[in-house]
């Protein structure tokens, strides 16, 4: 199975008043990491709105085991779980530098058709360039 990382420095942007990453921040992490994570294997959000398909996220499940803070070095791995027609998972987790698992989650996605929001097939290039990640 393919796992991405990505590597992300925590600003004070990313801290509450006690220099600790405020909860909501790590989906954005989780987001960062998934469009990178498909811009590496070749497709690129801004390209699939042209073609009319956006993807939107459905349900997420996070589980927090331990914080990061100001200014800390964090490296999030993502990794397509399943794909589906109009549907994908992923498992994504963030780590700190020493290895510690700070925060995972699974996130489910979806395809919808830009112009009336309803769920949309995956193009063929993308069900399969996604299928061969398993």
């Amino acid at each position: 199975m393919n796992i991405h990382a990505l590597s992300i420095k925590i600003y004070y942007e990313d801290t509450d008043a006690q220099g600790v990453v405020y909860y909501a921040n790590y989906l954005k992490f989780f987001e960062r990491a998934r469009t990178e994570f498909l811009r590496e294997i070749g497709y690129d959000q801004k390209d699939l709105m042209e073609q009319g398909s956006i993807f939107i996220v459905r349900e997420v499940a996070v589980e927090f085991k331990k914080p990061a803070y100001l200014d800390q070095q964090i490296k999030v791995h993502t990794q397509v779980l399943k794909v589906g027609k109009v549907s994908f998972d992923f498992n994504q987790e963030i780590f700190s530098t020493e290895g510690d698992l700070l925060c995972g989650g699974v996130i489910k996605c979806g395809c919808l058709d830009l112009n009336n929001f309803k769920p949309k097939a995956l193009s063929s290039k993308l069900y399969e360039g996604m299928k061969s990640l398993l």
